[in-house]
């Protein structure tokens, strides 16, 4: 049991140390996309993963400030049989 537990803390540890911390470029011989025509310089690498509002939209948290009586629902109808 011991044995076990210690191997699955000994994986976990080295797994957690394969993150490269360096920063983002491409590969070799490839270049980044094409800057977008409205943009005045070349996007960088972490301006291209940036998600941008409509991908990651807010979260909406309103909650029912009164409460209020539902209005009738001419379409919530009893199951047919």
């Amino acid at each position: 049991m011991i044995k076990r537990l210690a191997v699955a803390v000994l994986a976990v540890a080295l797994i957690s140390g394969c993150g490269s911390r360096t920063g983002l470029k491409p590969q070799e011989g490839k270049a980044l996309p094409m800057k977008p025509f409205t943009a005045g310089e070349p996007l960088t690498p972490d301006q291209l993963l940036k998600l941008d509002p409509q991908a990651q939209p807010n979260r909406s948290d309103e909650q029912l400030k009164k409460s209020e009586k539902r209005r009738d629902d001419k379409f919530d109808l009893p199951p047919p049989g």
